[in-house]
Protein backbone atom coordinates (compact mmCIF):
# COMPACT_ATOMS: atom_id res chain seq x y z
CA UNK A 1 0.00 0.00 0.00
CA UNK A 2 2.77 2.42 0.28
CA UNK A 3 3.13 2.77 -3.68
CA UNK A 4 -0.64 3.63 -3.50
CA UNK A 5 0.16 6.38 -1.02
CA UNK A 6 2.77 7.50 -3.01
CA UNK A 7 0.61 7.69 -6.26
CA UNK A 8 -1.60 9.52 -4.13
CA UNK A 9 0.70 12.07 -3.14
CA UNK A 10 2.74 12.49 -6.35
CA UNK A 11 -0.60 13.03 -8.67
CA UNK A 12 -2.38 15.72 -5.49
CA UNK A 13 -3.10 18.59 -7.68
CA UNK A 14 -4.06 16.55 -10.98
CA UNK A 15 -6.90 14.83 -8.54
CA UNK A 16 -7.67 18.34 -7.12
CA UNK A 17 -8.04 19.73 -10.88
CA UNK A 18 -9.78 17.10 -11.84
CA UNK A 19 -12.43 17.80 -9.23
CA UNK A 20 -12.44 21.53 -10.36
CA UNK A 21 -13.43 20.49 -13.77
CA UNK A 22 -16.47 18.22 -12.55
CA UNK A 23 -17.62 21.43 -10.08
CA UNK A 24 -17.90 23.70 -13.12
CA UNK A 25 -20.50 21.97 -14.47
CA UNK A 26 -23.63 23.42 -12.90
CA UNK A 27 -25.48 19.77 -12.50
CA UNK A 28 -28.59 21.69 -10.78
CA UNK A 29 -31.33 18.88 -10.76
CA UNK A 30 -34.11 20.22 -9.34
CA UNK A 31 -34.31 23.56 -11.99
CA UNK A 32 -35.18 22.81 -16.04
CA UNK A 33 -32.89 25.09 -16.76
CA UNK A 34 -29.81 22.89 -16.16
CA UNK A 35 -31.37 20.11 -18.08
CA UNK A 36 -28.10 19.77 -20.45
CA UNK A 37 -26.14 20.19 -17.36
CA UNK A 38 -27.08 16.74 -16.04
CA UNK A 39 -26.24 15.27 -19.23
CA UNK A 40 -23.13 16.69 -19.66
CA UNK A 41 -21.76 16.02 -15.59
CA UNK A 42 -23.38 12.31 -16.13
CA UNK A 43 -21.03 11.79 -19.42
CA UNK A 44 -17.80 13.50 -17.52
CA UNK A 45 -18.27 10.97 -15.05
CA UNK A 46 -17.97 8.07 -17.34
CA UNK A 47 -14.81 9.49 -19.35
CA UNK A 48 -13.41 10.13 -15.66
CA UNK A 49 -14.08 6.63 -14.91
CA UNK A 50 -12.68 5.23 -18.28
CA UNK A 51 -9.76 7.18 -17.45
CA UNK A 52 -9.16 5.87 -14.36
CA UNK A 53 -9.08 2.18 -15.28
CA UNK A 54 -13.04 0.70 -15.41
CA UNK A 55 -13.18 -2.29 -17.92
CA UNK A 56 -16.38 -0.93 -19.24
CA UNK A 57 -18.66 2.90 -18.34
CA UNK A 58 -21.84 3.40 -19.69
CA UNK A 59 -24.22 6.73 -19.63
CA UNK A 60 -27.75 4.76 -19.16
CA UNK A 61 -31.13 6.56 -19.27
CA UNK A 62 -33.84 6.41 -16.87
CA UNK A 63 -37.32 8.11 -16.54
CA UNK A 64 -35.46 11.33 -15.42
CA UNK A 65 -32.12 12.59 -15.39
CA UNK A 66 -29.36 9.43 -16.08
CA UNK A 67 -27.47 6.93 -14.08
CA UNK A 68 -23.57 6.36 -15.10
CA UNK A 69 -22.51 2.81 -14.46
CA UNK A 70 -19.04 1.68 -14.59
CA UNK A 71 -17.27 -1.23 -13.45
CA UNK A 72 -14.40 -3.59 -13.13
CA UNK A 73 -14.57 -7.46 -12.77
CA UNK A 74 -11.09 -8.66 -11.14
CA UNK A 75 -12.46 -11.81 -10.74
CA UNK A 76 -16.06 -13.16 -11.03
CA UNK A 77 -15.49 -15.50 -7.90
CA UNK A 78 -13.89 -12.38 -5.68
CA UNK A 79 -16.04 -9.99 -3.73
CA UNK A 80 -18.00 -6.87 -5.47
CA UNK A 81 -18.13 -3.34 -3.69
CA UNK A 82 -20.64 -1.08 -5.53
CA UNK A 83 -19.87 2.48 -4.82
CA UNK A 84 -22.75 4.70 -5.03
CA UNK A 85 -22.82 8.43 -5.49
CA UNK A 86 -24.71 11.54 -6.99
CA UNK A 87 -23.52 14.03 -9.58
CA UNK A 88 -26.08 16.57 -8.94
CA UNK A 89 -25.81 19.47 -6.63
CA UNK A 90 -28.90 21.72 -4.79
CA UNK A 91 -29.63 25.29 -6.55
CA UNK A 92 -27.48 27.94 -5.25
CA UNK A 93 -29.76 30.63 -4.04
CA UNK A 94 -29.40 33.36 -2.49
CA UNK A 95 -26.35 33.70 -4.88
CA UNK A 96 -25.98 37.14 -3.07
CA UNK A 97 -24.46 35.52 -0.22
CA UNK A 98 -21.67 33.23 -1.98
CA UNK A 99 -18.14 34.75 -1.29
CA UNK A 100 -17.12 34.00 -4.73
CA UNK A 101 -19.17 32.65 -7.66
CA UNK A 102 -20.73 29.17 -6.79
CA UNK A 103 -19.30 27.26 -9.71
CA UNK A 104 -16.03 28.65 -10.20
CA UNK A 105 -13.79 26.81 -7.10
CA UNK A 106 -11.83 27.99 -5.41
CA UNK A 107 -9.61 26.96 -2.50
CA UNK A 108 -9.46 29.28 1.19
CA UNK A 109 -8.03 28.81 4.53
CA UNK A 110 -7.47 25.02 3.21
CA UNK A 111 -11.05 24.72 2.06
CA UNK A 112 -12.71 23.78 -1.12
CA UNK A 113 -15.39 26.58 -1.36
CA UNK A 114 -18.21 25.63 -4.19
CA UNK A 115 -21.52 23.78 -4.93
CA UNK A 116 -21.22 20.31 -4.68
CA UNK A 117 -17.71 21.02 -2.91
CA UNK A 118 -19.03 18.02 -0.33
CA UNK A 119 -22.05 16.88 -1.34
CA UNK A 120 -21.69 14.61 -3.44
CA UNK A 121 -18.93 16.20 -6.02
CA UNK A 122 -15.98 16.15 -3.38
CA UNK A 123 -16.84 12.67 -1.62
CA UNK A 124 -17.70 11.33 -4.91
CA UNK A 125 -14.54 12.02 -6.42
CA UNK A 126 -12.42 10.62 -3.77
CA UNK A 127 -13.89 7.09 -4.78
CA UNK A 128 -12.72 7.77 -8.62
CA UNK A 129 -9.28 8.54 -7.46
CA UNK A 130 -8.76 5.72 -4.48
CA UNK A 131 -10.23 2.98 -7.52
CA UNK A 132 -7.51 4.64 -10.05
CA UNK A 133 -4.67 4.65 -7.45
CA UNK A 134 -5.34 0.92 -6.78
CA UNK A 135 -5.63 0.10 -10.19
CA UNK A 136 -2.75 2.12 -11.63
CA UNK A 137 -0.61 -0.10 -8.72
CA UNK A 138 -2.17 -3.42 -9.08
CA UNK A 139 -3.54 -3.42 -5.94
CA UNK A 140 -7.65 -3.53 -6.40
CA UNK A 141 -8.53 -6.14 -4.43
CA UNK A 142 -11.76 -7.10 -5.42
CA UNK A 143 -14.41 -6.62 -8.22
CA UNK A 144 -15.46 -2.20 -7.96
CA UNK A 145 -19.07 -1.29 -9.80
CA UNK A 146 -20.21 2.54 -9.53
CA UNK A 147 -23.95 3.56 -9.58
CA UNK A 148 -23.59 7.18 -9.82
CA UNK A 149 -26.75 9.22 -10.34
CA UNK A 150 -28.61 12.62 -11.23
CA UNK A 151 -31.73 13.00 -8.74
CA UNK A 152 -30.51 12.34 -4.90
CA UNK A 153 -30.87 15.81 -4.32
CA UNK A 154 -34.61 15.81 -5.56
CA UNK A 155 -35.43 12.41 -3.76
CA UNK A 156 -34.01 10.00 -6.36
CA UNK A 157 -37.42 9.59 -8.33
CA UNK A 158 -35.81 7.35 -10.56
CA UNK A 159 -33.39 5.32 -9.41
CA UNK A 160 -35.86 2.65 -7.91
CA UNK A 161 -36.69 1.62 -10.80
CA UNK A 162 -33.45 1.26 -12.61
CA UNK A 163 -32.52 -1.25 -9.49
CA UNK A 164 -35.38 -3.12 -10.40
CA UNK A 165 -34.51 -3.31 -14.36
CA UNK A 166 -30.70 -3.92 -13.45
CA UNK A 167 -30.39 -6.39 -10.55
CA UNK A 168 -28.20 -8.97 -11.61
CA UNK A 169 -26.04 -6.08 -12.99
CA UNK A 170 -25.35 -4.55 -9.46
CA UNK A 171 -25.39 -7.16 -7.65
CA UNK A 172 -22.58 -7.24 -5.03
CA UNK A 173 -21.87 -8.06 -1.54
CA UNK A 174 -22.13 -4.53 0.04
CA UNK A 175 -22.64 -0.68 -1.29
CA UNK A 176 -19.89 1.88 0.05
CA UNK A 177 -21.42 5.61 -0.15
CA UNK A 178 -19.83 9.11 1.08
CA UNK A 179 -22.83 10.98 0.92
CA UNK A 180 -22.25 11.85 5.46
CA UNK A 181 -20.38 13.54 7.64
CA UNK A 182 -17.48 13.11 10.37
CA UNK A 183 -17.91 14.61 14.05
CA UNK A 184 -14.89 16.64 13.69
CA UNK A 185 -11.87 16.56 11.21
CA UNK A 186 -9.46 14.91 13.95
CA UNK A 187 -12.90 12.21 15.03
CA UNK A 188 -13.43 10.04 12.31
CA UNK A 189 -16.96 8.43 12.45
CA UNK A 190 -19.12 5.78 10.62
CA UNK A 191 -23.17 6.95 10.28
CA UNK A 192 -25.18 3.67 11.50
CA UNK A 193 -28.18 5.24 10.85
CA UNK A 194 -30.20 7.69 8.35
CA UNK A 195 -33.20 9.31 9.11
CA UNK A 196 -36.07 8.35 6.68
CA UNK A 197 -38.28 11.85 4.78
CA UNK A 198 -41.70 12.41 3.93
CA UNK A 199 -41.92 15.92 2.27
CA UNK A 200 -44.69 17.93 0.91
CA UNK A 201 -46.34 21.09 -0.78
CA UNK A 202 -49.36 22.77 0.32
CA UNK A 203 -51.86 25.20 -0.83
CA UNK A 204 -54.07 27.58 0.91
CA UNK A 205 -56.71 28.99 -1.44
CA UNK A 206 -58.98 31.93 0.03
CA UNK A 207 -60.92 34.46 -2.29
CA UNK A 208 -60.53 33.41 -6.02
CA UNK A 209 -58.62 36.42 -6.31
CA UNK A 210 -56.43 39.28 -4.65
CA UNK A 211 -58.42 41.42 -2.85
CA UNK A 212 -57.84 45.03 -1.63
CA UNK A 213 -57.00 44.27 2.10
CA UNK A 214 -58.49 47.81 3.28
CA UNK A 215 -61.96 47.06 1.69
CA UNK A 216 -61.89 43.03 2.64
CA UNK A 217 -59.66 42.82 5.67
CA UNK A 218 -61.31 41.45 8.77
CA UNK A 219 -64.05 40.32 6.22
CA UNK A 220 -62.64 37.49 4.05
CA UNK A 221 -60.31 35.42 5.66
CA UNK A 222 -56.23 35.83 4.61
CA UNK A 223 -54.58 32.56 3.38
CA UNK A 224 -50.98 33.21 4.62
CA UNK A 225 -52.60 34.12 8.36
CA UNK A 226 -54.58 30.84 7.91
CA UNK A 227 -51.89 28.77 6.70
CA UNK A 228 -49.54 30.08 9.89
CA UNK A 229 -52.27 29.02 12.29
CA UNK A 230 -52.32 25.64 10.81
CA UNK A 231 -48.61 25.10 10.73
CA UNK A 232 -48.10 26.99 13.98
CA UNK A 233 -50.74 24.19 15.73
CA UNK A 234 -48.57 21.34 14.02
CA UNK A 235 -46.16 21.07 17.21
CA UNK A 236 -46.79 21.42 20.81
CA UNK A 237 -45.04 23.41 23.85
CA UNK A 238 -42.92 20.59 24.40
CA UNK A 239 -41.91 20.50 20.33
CA UNK A 240 -44.00 17.36 19.88
CA UNK A 241 -45.83 16.45 16.51
CA UNK A 242 -49.55 16.89 17.12
CA UNK A 243 -50.96 14.89 13.90
CA UNK A 244 -52.68 11.81 15.59
CA UNK A 245 -51.10 8.39 14.73
CA UNK A 246 -48.01 10.38 13.98
CA UNK A 247 -45.59 8.54 16.85
CA UNK A 248 -47.33 5.18 16.99
CA UNK A 249 -44.58 3.62 15.13
CA UNK A 250 -41.27 4.97 16.76
CA UNK A 251 -39.14 2.35 17.87
CA UNK A 252 -38.41 3.73 21.25
CA UNK A 253 -34.34 3.77 22.44
CA UNK A 254 -33.64 2.08 25.63
CA UNK A 255 -31.92 4.00 28.59
CA UNK A 256 -28.53 1.98 27.74
CA UNK A 257 -28.68 3.01 23.43
CA UNK A 258 -29.32 6.08 24.28
CA UNK A 259 -26.51 6.46 26.95
CA UNK A 260 -24.13 4.89 24.36
CA UNK A 261 -25.51 7.45 21.93
CA UNK A 262 -24.19 10.37 24.43
CA UNK A 263 -21.03 9.71 24.31
CA UNK A 264 -19.95 10.72 20.69
CA UNK A 265 -18.16 14.33 21.63
CA UNK A 266 -20.12 17.44 21.34
CA UNK A 267 -19.59 20.79 22.80
CA UNK A 268 -23.07 22.38 22.92
CA UNK A 269 -21.48 25.87 22.69
CA UNK A 270 -19.56 25.10 20.14
CA UNK A 271 -22.49 24.14 17.92
CA UNK A 272 -24.25 27.38 18.77
CA UNK A 273 -21.26 29.20 18.36
CA UNK A 274 -21.24 27.52 14.97
CA UNK A 275 -24.75 28.37 13.95
CA UNK A 276 -25.02 31.92 15.50
CA UNK A 277 -27.79 31.02 17.83
CA UNK A 278 -28.34 31.78 21.85
CA UNK A 279 -30.49 28.65 22.54
CA UNK A 280 -31.19 25.60 21.25
CA UNK A 281 -34.56 24.20 20.55
CA UNK A 282 -36.18 20.81 19.75
CA UNK A 283 -38.21 18.35 21.41
CA UNK A 284 -38.53 18.07 25.18
CA UNK A 285 -36.90 15.37 27.01
CA UNK A 286 -33.97 14.47 24.61
CA UNK A 287 -30.84 15.77 23.98
CA UNK A 288 -29.85 17.37 21.21
CA UNK A 289 -27.69 14.65 19.60
CA UNK A 290 -31.05 12.65 19.92
CA UNK A 291 -33.62 14.85 18.93
CA UNK A 292 -31.49 14.30 15.51
CA UNK A 293 -30.47 10.78 15.77
CA UNK A 294 -33.33 8.93 16.94
CA UNK A 295 -36.32 11.32 17.09
CA UNK A 296 -38.43 12.70 14.20
CA UNK A 297 -39.25 15.76 13.34
CA UNK A 298 -41.32 18.42 11.79
CA UNK A 299 -39.95 21.46 9.51
CA UNK A 300 -41.18 24.43 7.30
CA UNK A 301 -38.65 24.99 4.20
CA UNK A 302 -40.35 27.52 2.51
CA UNK A 303 -43.51 29.42 2.93
CA UNK A 304 -44.66 32.21 0.60
CA UNK A 305 -47.92 33.86 -0.97
CA UNK A 306 -49.04 37.50 -1.48
CA UNK A 307 -46.95 40.54 -2.31
CA UNK A 308 -43.36 40.25 -1.63
CA UNK A 309 -41.95 42.80 -3.75
CA UNK A 310 -40.00 45.97 -2.84
CA UNK A 311 -42.24 49.01 -1.32
CA UNK A 312 -45.87 48.52 -0.11
CA UNK A 313 -48.96 46.89 -2.04
CA UNK A 314 -51.78 46.69 0.05
CA UNK A 315 -53.22 43.31 -0.78
CA UNK A 316 -54.90 40.47 1.30
CA UNK A 317 -53.88 37.58 -1.48
CA UNK A 318 -55.99 34.84 -3.12
CA UNK A 319 -53.37 31.94 -1.93
CA UNK A 320 -50.25 30.92 0.04
CA UNK A 321 -48.05 28.40 0.14
CA UNK A 322 -45.54 26.17 2.06
CA UNK A 323 -43.04 23.61 1.55
CA UNK A 324 -42.99 20.98 4.63
CA UNK A 325 -40.89 18.16 5.59
CA UNK A 326 -40.40 15.72 8.30
CA UNK A 327 -37.38 13.63 9.03
CA UNK A 328 -38.75 10.10 10.32
CA UNK A 329 -37.21 7.21 12.20
CA UNK A 330 -37.12 3.44 11.86
CA UNK A 331 -40.41 1.69 11.68
CA UNK A 332 -41.94 4.88 10.43
CA UNK A 333 -43.21 4.21 6.93
CA UNK A 334 -42.94 7.36 4.42
CA UNK A 335 -46.20 6.45 2.75
CA UNK A 336 -48.35 6.25 5.74
CA UNK A 337 -47.49 9.02 7.43
CA UNK A 338 -47.57 10.77 3.96
CA UNK A 339 -51.29 10.08 3.63
CA UNK A 340 -51.85 10.80 7.43
CA UNK A 341 -50.40 14.44 6.84
CA UNK A 342 -52.22 14.96 3.76
CA UNK A 343 -55.92 13.88 5.90
CA UNK A 344 -54.90 15.63 8.85
CA UNK A 345 -53.63 18.82 7.47
CA UNK A 346 -56.94 18.84 5.32
CA UNK A 347 -59.26 18.04 8.00
CA UNK A 348 -57.79 21.04 10.69
CA UNK A 349 -58.37 23.77 8.09
CA UNK A 350 -61.54 26.07 8.59
CA UNK A 351 -64.58 26.34 5.90
CA UNK A 352 -63.05 29.75 5.13
CA UNK A 353 -60.46 28.28 2.84
CA UNK A 354 -59.57 25.25 0.37
CA UNK A 355 -56.42 22.90 0.84
CA UNK A 356 -54.67 21.03 -1.39
CA UNK A 357 -51.31 19.05 -0.56
CA UNK A 358 -49.23 17.64 -2.63
CA UNK A 359 -46.68 14.91 -1.51
CA UNK A 360 -43.61 15.13 -3.76
CA UNK A 361 -41.20 12.63 -2.63
CA UNK A 362 -40.20 10.55 1.10
CA UNK A 363 -37.84 7.72 2.07
CA UNK A 364 -37.64 5.34 4.67
CA UNK A 365 -35.09 5.63 7.53
CA UNK A 366 -32.16 3.13 7.41
CA UNK A 367 -29.94 1.25 10.34
CA UNK A 368 -26.56 -0.57 9.66
CA UNK A 369 -25.23 -3.43 11.83
CA UNK A 370 -21.96 -2.42 13.49
CA UNK A 371 -20.92 -6.11 12.80
CA UNK A 372 -21.10 -6.48 9.06
CA UNK A 373 -17.66 -7.54 7.41
CA UNK A 374 -17.42 -4.11 5.89
CA UNK A 375 -18.43 -2.00 8.78
CA UNK A 376 -15.29 -4.02 10.26
CA UNK A 377 -13.31 -2.78 7.33
CA UNK A 378 -14.15 0.39 7.63
CA UNK A 379 -13.45 0.81 10.98
CA UNK A 380 -9.67 -0.42 10.32
CA UNK A 381 -9.51 1.77 7.37
CA UNK A 382 -10.12 4.68 9.36
CA UNK A 383 -8.04 3.77 12.51
CA UNK A 384 -5.14 3.25 9.68
CA UNK A 385 -5.52 6.71 8.35
CA UNK A 386 -6.58 8.76 10.96
CA UNK A 387 -5.29 6.51 14.50
CA UNK A 388 -8.40 6.63 16.12
CA UNK A 389 -11.35 3.92 16.22
CA UNK A 390 -14.20 5.78 14.21
CA UNK A 391 -17.36 6.43 16.43
CA UNK A 392 -20.56 4.64 15.03
CA UNK A 393 -23.41 7.71 14.88
CA UNK A 394 -27.00 7.99 14.20
CA UNK A 395 -27.72 10.88 10.99
CA UNK A 396 -30.07 13.27 11.20
CA UNK A 397 -29.91 13.41 7.30
CA UNK A 398 -31.73 11.29 5.21
CA UNK A 399 -30.62 9.48 1.83
CA UNK A 400 -34.15 8.10 0.71
CA UNK A 401 -32.38 5.75 -2.14
CA UNK A 402 -30.16 3.77 0.44
CA UNK A 403 -33.16 1.92 2.26
CA UNK A 404 -34.62 1.54 -1.46
CA UNK A 405 -31.36 -0.05 -1.83
CA UNK A 406 -31.63 -2.74 0.60
CA UNK A 407 -35.38 -3.30 -0.37
CA UNK A 408 -35.03 -3.76 -4.05
CA UNK A 409 -31.34 -5.22 -4.19
CA UNK A 410 -31.35 -6.94 -1.11
CA UNK A 411 -27.63 -5.07 -0.24
CA UNK A 412 -26.62 -3.14 2.96
CA UNK A 413 -24.92 -0.12 2.71
CA UNK A 414 -21.83 1.05 4.99
CA UNK A 415 -21.99 5.32 4.71
CA UNK A 416 -17.93 6.72 5.26
CA UNK A 417 -18.64 10.41 4.96
CA UNK A 418 -15.98 12.81 5.11
CA UNK A 419 -17.52 16.04 5.81
CA UNK A 420 -18.07 18.30 8.44
CA UNK A 421 -20.61 20.30 9.95
CA UNK A 422 -19.08 23.24 9.12
CA UNK A 423 -18.94 22.10 5.20
CA UNK A 424 -22.44 24.24 4.54
CA UNK A 425 -24.07 21.73 2.27
CA UNK A 426 -27.14 22.83 0.61
CA UNK A 427 -26.46 26.54 2.09
CA UNK A 428 -24.22 29.67 0.45
CA UNK A 429 -20.63 29.06 0.52
CA UNK A 430 -20.97 25.22 0.85
CA UNK A 431 -16.86 24.29 1.49
CA UNK A 432 -14.69 21.00 1.81
CA UNK A 433 -11.66 21.03 3.64
CA UNK A 434 -8.45 19.64 1.36
CA UNK A 435 -7.06 17.64 3.77
CA UNK A 436 -10.89 15.44 3.79
CA UNK A 437 -10.59 14.88 0.09
CA UNK A 438 -7.42 13.58 -0.04
CA UNK A 439 -7.48 11.40 3.62
CA UNK A 440 -10.91 10.35 2.03
CA UNK A 441 -8.86 8.82 -0.56
CA UNK A 442 -6.10 7.19 1.50
CA UNK A 443 -8.72 5.73 3.70
CA UNK A 444 -10.85 4.21 1.20
CA UNK A 445 -7.95 2.52 -0.51
CA UNK A 446 -7.46 1.08 3.23
CA UNK A 447 -11.17 -0.17 3.20
CA UNK A 448 -10.99 -1.95 -0.08
CA UNK A 449 -7.67 -3.58 1.44
CA UNK A 450 -9.39 -4.32 4.66
CA UNK A 451 -12.44 -5.71 3.12
CA UNK A 452 -10.86 -8.27 0.98
CA UNK A 453 -9.31 -9.64 3.88
CA UNK A 454 -12.86 -9.97 6.22
CA UNK A 455 -14.46 -11.80 3.15
CA UNK A 456 -11.02 -14.40 2.98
Amino acid sequence: MEKVKQYIEENKERFMEELFEAIRIPSVSSLSEHKDDMIRMAEHYRETLLKAGVDKAGVMPTAGNPVVYAEKIIDPSAPTVLVYAHYDVMPVDPIELWTTPPFEPEIRDGKIYARGADDDKGQGFMHVKAFEALVANGKLPVNVKFMIEGEEEIGSVSLGAFCDANKEMLKADIILVSDTGMIAEDIPSITTGLRGLAYWQVEVTGPNRDLHSGLFGGAVANPINVLAKMIAGMTDENNRVTMPGFYDDVLESTEQERVLLNKAPFDKEEYKKAIDVEELDGEKGYTTIERTGIRPSFDVCGIWGGYTGEGAKTVLPSRAYAKISTRLVPNQDHEKIAKMFEDYFTSIAPKSVKVRVESLHGGQAYVCPIDLPAYKAAEKAFEQVYGKTPVPMRSGGSIPIISTFEEKLGIKSVLMGFGLESDAIHSPNENYPVINFYNGIETICWFYRFFADELK
